[in-house]
């Protein structure tokens, strides 16, 4: 398994090495322990799994929680291709405002982790394309909060003409609207919980 980290603190990029032969193949698509020598020794304590099938040229996102407690997540696609996008929404941060994209599909099965604060999103390249999710959270709508995928603030470079947005995403302000509003997380206070998560939070999920 090798791991990159992408151009945000806290972001990371992770390729498993496949086995194959006549049968079919095998692969580890998620070590919590290897995570947790590449993400600050934090690991990653799932709460919940989530799976989603979008269409062609179907876009979700962006994508974030209150902090504390976030939701950090480990993302992986199961079944054809997507753009993937991880969006720094801290603010604070050096990266503030940046994006960074991952091509995650069914032939090299990357995954990306994507620590608390930061925003998710992404683009279906083909139809029924299956994104599988594992969160440190549970889903707790009160605390969920999006930023329009297609504001110009942000600039993404969406890899379709028309993407086919909810109706939710639609609605979603932009970010500096957002920001204005208090919505987006702090980048400060990020540090501090991802911090206290290594310790008793960590040692739960191992429990």
């Amino acid at each position: 398994m090798k791991t990159r980290e992408l151009g945000i603190e806290g972001a990371l990029e992770i390729t498993p090495e496949q086995h194959g032969d006549s049968r079919g193949t095998f692969l580890e698509w998620f070590r919590g322990d290897r995570l947790a020598g590449q993400a600050g020794g934090r690991g990653l304590r799932v709460a919940q799994a989530n799976m989603s099938v979008s269409a062609r040229g179907v876009t979700r996102g962006i994508h974030f929680a209150d902090v504390p407690p976030g939701q950090a997540k480990y993302v992986t696609c199961v079944r054809g291709t997507v753009f993937d996008v991880v969006v720094d929404l801290r603010v604070g941060s050096s990266t503030y405002g940046r994006w960074e994209s991952v091509i995650l599909d069914d032939v090299d099965r990357r995954a990306v982790f994507l620590a608390e604060g930061l925003g998710h999103g992404f683009c279906a390249l083909t139809d029924d394309a299956c994104v599988a999710y594992l969160c440190s959270e549970t889903y707790a709508p009160d605390r969920e909060h999006s930023v329009h995928p297609l504001d110009p603030d942000l600039g993404i470079a969406w890899p379709v003409a028309d993407p086919l947005l909810s109706a939710r995403d639609a609605a979603a302000p932009g970010l500096a609207r957002a920001r204005a509003e208090g919505l987006l997380p702090d980048y400060e206070a990020c540090l501090r919980w991802t911090s206290g998560a290594t310790g008793p939070r960590q040692r739960t999920a191992s429990a």
